[in-house]
């Protein structure tokens, strides 16, 4: 029996956020509709990022354009807006390489009159996620580096003292 192994490195995640089922359309709201599909629709995107791009941005973009593609697929079966929308995103890294998987639900409803657009919800939800380039924007050579790494040995080993003690 022969046994291999995998070559390539796995994915790492980074940071993973989502957000619960939202309405985007509320009973006050005059809003006829002729048809409500029965079950969400549900799709997965997996976009890579490109280097030395902003992360923020990058990680709206990729929501915005999830939702772009499940609207534009429910519009091929007749249906011309999302009552519910809900979304889960993660952030991977291998190496140097970053990518994104957006998983994006909604529930398609139909209705005669034109309707604007809504932005996805909760998209501020994407403001803290982790920096996708851990290494520091300034110039530090190789002295301070040493003392860097220091202080943070240092701080870790209180901390692990602290944790010990308690």
């Amino acid at each position: 029996m022969m046994l291999f192994h995998r070559r390539e490195t796995p994915w790492e995640v980074v940071d993973s956020r989502c957000v619960a089922p939202t309405p985007i359309y509320y009973q006050n709201e005059e809003l006829e509709l002729e048809a409500v599909k029965q079950a969400d629709v549900k799709r997965k995107y997996v976009l890579d990022v490109r280097p030395h791009s902003k992360l923020n941005a990058e990680l709206k973009k990729a929501v915005v354009f999830a939702r772009d593609q499940l609207l534009s697929e429910v519009r091929k079966n007749g249906y011309n807006l999302l009552l519910l929308e809900s979304w889960h995103l993660t952030l991977l890294r291998r190496g140097k390489l970053h990518r994104i998987e957006v998983e994006y639900t909604g529930r398609p409803a139909r209705t005669p009159n034109q309707i604007s657009p809504r932005p996805p919800p909760f998209m501020a939800v994407l403001q803290h996620v982790a920096t996708l380039d851990p290494e520091p924007s300034v110039h530090v050579t190789k002295k301070q580096s040493d003392k860097l790494l220091l202080v943070r040995l240092s701080r870790r080993i209180s901390v692990c003292s602290i944790l010990l003690k308690n």
